[in-house]
């Protein structure tokens, strides 16, 4: 049995949670140096319209960018994946989409018309782009828990010392203390593009997400703690989550008469998109819309947004004018079953 409070690490572990996987971020003005893909602020182009479609099935975003100079604008534009879930990266489905993004349907449009994208890897520690470094080493950006994928898998413990004093390698909780590399792999898709003078352009991405979440959760009555370590006080600054959603919970999973063939369980999918890069544009978005569905009429979803509007059974609306991103967006929604 699970204890009533558990520590978070200890509740992680018992209930087999994976880390959550940040969807991709906006698209930002870019540029390539030495040192990988900075994103830069542009003074030329303006983002006009943002629409923003969240689900667990698929992500929509449809931009229209403005150029309103009378000059020809030509810039490398970068639509940045998430890291590399450190959570995930024993799924093999995880490392093995991730050499070209194929398992997530990848696609973005300009003006209607397919566009080619080009795919960069950097490996990161922080904000520190490393992927150099490791590459004179003979390390991959991208690795794996897997014995055959971790470069550090088989060291002896006086091979590792140096390591982990120099920060390359870490010894994950996550993992057991197993010790692991630091760095996380973050992939760019970029390509050049065009703006004629004083023109709109039409960008679209689509892809399947990603996604993070467990078969358990930590919101179940009995292992909630108000702790400062706790999940839930983890949640309520993450997600926002109020009483309210708690209430929710609590009224899908009550059992009063103790029949294990009418308990109801619950699990957690987490959902992250990027914001603020939304910001490197000149000025704000003039017009922004978000549309979180969580699936199921049933499910329960908590994101931090201000002007949310339920629209139908599952989906929920936000609309903003001269819209300035402070911070990205993190969505939880909760679903509940029971076994047969």
């Amino acid at each position: 049995m699970i204890a009533r409070v558990m520590p978070r690490a200890a509740l992680l572990a018992a209930m087999g949670l994976l880390l959550a996987s940040p969807i991709a971020a906006n698209d930002s003005e870019a540029e390539i140096g030495l040192g990988g893909i900075v994103l830069k602020p542009s003074s030329a182009l303006r983002l006009l319209e943002e629409d923003l479609y969240l689900s667990a099935e698929l992500v929509t975003v449809d931009y229209v960018f403005e150029n309103p100079t009378d000059e020809y604008v030509t810039t490398t534009i970068a639509f940045p994946m998430p890291a590399q879930p450190r959570g995930l990266v024993a799924r093999d489905v995880y490392y093995d989409n991730t050499e070209n993004w194929s398992g997530f349907d990848f696609s973005t449009h300009v003006d209607g018309r397919p566009v080619r994208l080009r795919q960069i890897d950097r490996a990161m520690i922080g904000t520190r782009d490393v992927t150099e470094l490791i590459a004179s080493r003979g390390w991959p950006a991208a690795w794996a828990l897997a014995d055959e994928l971790n470069p550090f898998a088989g060291l002896s413990e006086a091979e590792l010392a140096p390591l982990l004093d120099e920060g390359w390698a870490v010894r994950d909780p996550l993992f057991g203390e197993q010790a692991v590399p630091a760095w996380d792999l973050v992939t760019y898709f970029v390509r050049e593009q065009t703006f004629e003078p004083n023109s709109k352009v039409a960008v679209r991405h689509e892809y399947v997400p990603l996604v993070g979440g467990s078969a358990g959760s930590a919101l179940y009555p009995q292992y909630r703690s108000d702790d400062s370590d706790s999940i839930l006080t983890e949640y309520r600054t993450k997600y926002c989550l109020d009483d309210s959603i708690l209430a929710g919970v609590d009224k899908r999973v009550a059992n009063p008469s103790g029949d294990e063939a009418q308990q109801t369980y619950m699990g957690e999918t987490w959902l992250s998109y990027v914001l603020s890069s939304g910001a490197n544009w000149s000025g704000p978005i003039r017009d922004f819309r978000l549309v979180v569905d969580k699936g199921s009429p049933d499910n329960l979803v908590s994101f931090c947004m201000d002007g949310v509007t339920k629209i139908d059974t599952t989906r929920f609306e936000v609309k903003k004018t001269d819209f300035e991103p402070g911070g990205d967006l993190d969505v939880l929604i909760l679903s509940f079953f029971r076994y047969d």
